[in-house]
């Protein structure tokens, strides 16, 4: 009889943590007891936690609580068996042109052998050992590879910190890349309502591939690869109003100065508002069952910006709530935000050659919300727990 194929516990986590920074006292230590209480609940052997946001948005000020989340993670008793450690954060807010807010930090457990990592400079593995934390300006890093999405991409930005962070593993000879990716928000609910795709949606689109493409065209050799990060998606805004609203009267609410549209309203028989569409604001007036309620599967059905990609990448089913809005107050952790309609922007994305490296015979691969019912901030973490065959 033949030996049973080696596998590896392999731990992804994308987590866009913007919003943890800007109420640091509590937050960072709720996060993190989340995120370790999964750890020792999934027993990973090899963790790959994305970060995107590393700082929030008021960066000039909340970098330096930066340092305490890596220290909470790092001096944890839950991964006190994680003997190399590589930390990447993309700190520099000084350096415009290179800026991605982007934090990839990966943990390797003692029992994982001949685990090597990439280097871009000498076009060679080396291997992995000790704890090693890259913060700051890390331009100069060798084991990364980082690049900034061209401000075209984004034109009505101003100023886009959207980009990616790469790495290249080999653990017991299986060579794999793990790429922590943001892309672009929809910034008005009215425009993204428009059409489908609306314009943000190209502009993802438009950016993922460009990512791909470079992929394709690797000058460091092809690897399979995991593409998990803040992808943005976000549904067809429109076809989901209409979903809502069938039957409603349309109320336009003006700005009486301009007569600019500030809302719209849509009504029922006896004049009860039941939902509101604004810029910046998505109320149903039965919001949270409307969104939270596992069984209501039609919002999914309008999520449809990975279909464009699934001949270069490929998904588990996605049987989880949507990732984002969640309400950022401490006690408010399970309820939406009512500014955006609720969406799978939070994605784990796999290369076909990637998702053979999978074993699913061992019938446990997890693709799930991480804190369903605790804050972590506007986004719900979302990780892939799966054994590698190496």
């Amino acid at each position: 009889m033949g030996s049973t194929p080696k596998t590896i516990p392999i731990l992804l986590v994308t987590a866009n943590v913007g919003s943890i920074f800007e109420d640091p006292e509590p937050m960072l230590k709720i996060w993190t007891e989340e995120f370790l209480a999964t750890v020792s609940k999934l027993n990973p052997k090899f963790i790959a936690l994305h970060c995107q946001e590393v700082g929030g948005k008021n960066y000039e000020n909340s970098m330096r609580h930066v340092e305490d989340f890596v220290n909470l993670l790092m001096q944890s008793n839950e991964l006190r068996l994680f003997d190399r450690v590589r930390v990447y954060l993309d700190e520099d807010y000084s350096s415009a042109e290179n800026f991605t807010a982007l934090g990839n930090v990966y943990f390797v457990h003692e029992s994982i052998e001949n685990v090597m990592i990439w280097n871009f400079k000498e076009l060679e593995f080396e291997a992995c050992s000790g704890k090693e934390i890259h913060s700051g300006n890390i331009e100069s890093v060798v084991t990364k590879e980082k690049a900034k999405f061209p401000q075209d991409f984004f034109p009505k930005c101003k100023w886009s910190r959207k980009g990616f962070l790469r790495t290249r593993w080999s653990i017991e000879g299986t060579v794999f890349d793990l790429i922590n990716i943001h892309l672009f928000h929809d910034a008005s609910n009215f425009i993204a309502m428009e059409e489908f795709p609306s314009v943000y949606c190209k502009n993802r689109r438009r950016a993922l591939e460009h990512t791909l493409q470079r992929f394709h065209d690797d000058e460091y050799g092809k690897a399979p690869y995991f593409l998990f990060g803040d992808f943005n998606f976000r549904t067809d805004t429109d076809a989901v109003v209409k979903k809502l609203t069938d039957g409603l009267r349309t109320v336009h609410v003006q700005n009486n100065k301009n007569n600019e549209l500030t809302k719209l309203q849509y009504t029922n028989e006896e004049s009860e508002v039941i939902l509101t569409v604004g810029k910046k604001e998505f109320n149903h007036s039965d919001h949270q069952n409307i969104f939270l309620n596992p069984s209501v599967t039609y919002l999914k059905s309008f999520d449809k910006e990975m279909s464009a990609f699934e001949d270069n990448l490929t998904e588990y089913p996605v049987t989880f709530q949507p990732s984002y809005p969640f309400e950022e107050s401490v006690g408010k952790g399970s309820c939406y935000m009512q500014t955006r309609c609720p969406a799978w922007c939070d994605r784990v994305l796999i290369s076909h050659a990637a998702k053979a490296l999978i074993a699913e015979e061992t019938d446990n691969v997890i693709y799930d919300l991480m804190g369903r019912n605790t804050c972590m901030g506007d986004h719900k973490p979302v990780y892939l727990d799966f054994h590698m065959s190496i």
